[in-house]
């Protein structure tokens, strides 16, 4: 409870500026078959709606795909040095010369990321992301990245 009520919005990290953020990790990780590495380019807005802030993605896994999006995130606070982003983004889906049929062009992600945030409010963390069709496809087979990210803010 004293962790939740310590996770805020405080003056000194609501400032923060957009973010361009690269990412690379394993695609597919906890699945035997099709797994590989993903690479991921976000730009992350400043731009706020209540606490929401818009990002747009584009993401490649090693073994062909490619997902192209754009979605709302949330940073919560813990302190000045931590920072615990949920996310949400549906993403348009090519297969490429994948093995990976995820039964849908329409995926949706969501995410959660956990960083650290240095004096120069640049990031380092770890996100843990799930693709999904939300069944709207013949199948859902979904898909999960483990990603190290490093964002840097845009002056």
């Amino acid at each position: 409870m004293t962790m939740l009520a310590s996770a805020t919005i405080n003056p000194a990290t609501a400032d923060d500026p957009a973010f361009l953020t690269i990412a690379a990790g394993a695609w597919d990780f906890n699945k035997r078959d099709d797994q590989g590495a993903e690479f991921r380019v976000e730009y992350r807005s400043d731009y706020k709606f209540w606490e929401l802030k818009p990002f747009g993605a584009i993401a490649a896994s090693s073994t062909g795909s490619v997902f192209v999006g754009a979605g709302v995130l949330m940073d919560i606070y813990f302190g000045r040095r931590f920072v615990v982003t949920p996310s949400f983004a549906p993403h348009l889906y090519a297969q490429g010369n994948s093995d990976k049929d995820l039964g849908h062009a329409l995926e949706f992600r969501s995410q959660l990321e956990l960083a650290y945030r240095f004096d120069d409010r640049s990031r380092l963390g770890l996100s843990v992301s799930h693709y999904s069709n939300a069944s709207i496809g013949d199948k859902n087979p979904g898909t999960e990245s483990l990603l190290l990210n490093y964002s840097i803010p845009i002056n």
